[in-house]
């Protein structure tokens, strides 16, 4: 049977998309794997870790009609964890590099999913009632969580908002290459939800406001007269200079560290004008500067 070595060897498999797709029973797995399909991605569900590389191996000869490989695993198998991660260091030696999509949500938006779907839980039993088999779900998947290289929180998401959430993320990865600091630009609004999966939150509400302007408070953030407005002059005009500097001095530092993603989150008090205008800024700023960054806008629409 052909390996993930021999696949390597013939110059096929070193360059194949692989995602992991993972999280939070009830996060929304399933939708995510439908999207990836859509993408022209050869989808597998349920598939025991073991046999990740095996698959990666037979899968070069699928290259050509397909993007890449969109494997769903959870703790529907009990040892997944243990499994997947000798699994994922045999497809790194052999030069395949695996992206983790890790989708999670607050523990109440979970028990109310399952309420309304009415299925059990993998880890739930007579001893584990659903809120324990969440909690212990959630500390063993910890170790994954931490390796993946995009978080999602679909806490506040519909069908549609993950969809596009994946669509646009994965265009702007695909892009660039797999190695270094990836950089998540969010922004979002105070009166709506502080975003869990946040590494560092900028708090802009002491910018110029354009919702109080008439003819600005239609507009977003991603027009130019309201950027001008916010970050044209002091203090906007001071204060993205120096975020600029600080998180260019700061994001090496991380990287240094070993880290795969950072998510910086930008919020006002909608997020529809000052908190998209400065994400805005920062992502142009932060890819001119050769770092691999995508942006969200959370709450652009429901301001």
């Amino acid at each position: 049977m052909t390996d993930v070595g021999s696949a390597v060897s013939s110059g096929r498999a070193g360059g194949l998309t692989v995602v992991l797709v993972t999280g939070f029973s009830g996060a929304g797995k399933s939708t995510a794997l439908r999207v990836f399909e859509d993408l022209g991605f050869f989808c597998v569900d349920g598939l025991p870790a073991s046999m990740v590389p095996k698959l990666v191996g037979l899968f070069r000869d699928q290259k050509q009609r397909q993007r890449g490989l969109a494997l769903g695993m959870d703790l529907r198998q009990h040892d997944f964890v243990d499994e997947w991660m000798r699994a994922a260091q045999e497809l790194e030696h052999a030069g395949v590099k695996v992206q983790t999509l890790f989708l999670e949500a607050r523990l109440e938006t979970l028990v109310r999913r399952y309420a309304t779907t009415r299925r059990p839980h993998p880890l739930e039993s007579r001893e584990l009632g659903l809120d324990q088999a969440l909690d212990l779900e959630r500390e063993l998947l910890e170790p994954v969580r931490r390796r993946a290289e995009m978080v999602v929180d679909t806490t506040m998401f519909s069908i549609h908002d993950l969809r596009r959430r994946i669509q646009e993320r994965w265009a702007s990865l695909e892009e660039q290459e797999n190695e270094g600091l990836r950089i998540h630009m969010m922004s979002f609004g105070f009166k709506h939800g502080v975003p869990s999966e946040a590494d560092l939150i900028f708090d802009l509400r002491f910018l110029p406001n354009p919702y109080f302007e008439e003819e600005l408070r239609a507009l977003s953030g991603k027009d130019k007269p309201v950027a001008e407005y916010v970050l044209g002059s002091d203090p906007g005009l001071t204060f993205k200079d120096r975020l600029g500097e600080f998180l260019e001095y700061l994001l090496p530092l991380y990287a240094q560290e070993g880290r795969y993603r950072l998510t910086l989150a930008m919020g006002c008090t909608g997020g529809r004008h000052r908190s998209v205008a400065v994400a805005e800024y920062m992502f142009a700023r932060l890819r001119k500067a050769g770092y691999t960054v995508t942006k969200e806008h959370r709450h652009i629409d429901l301001a």
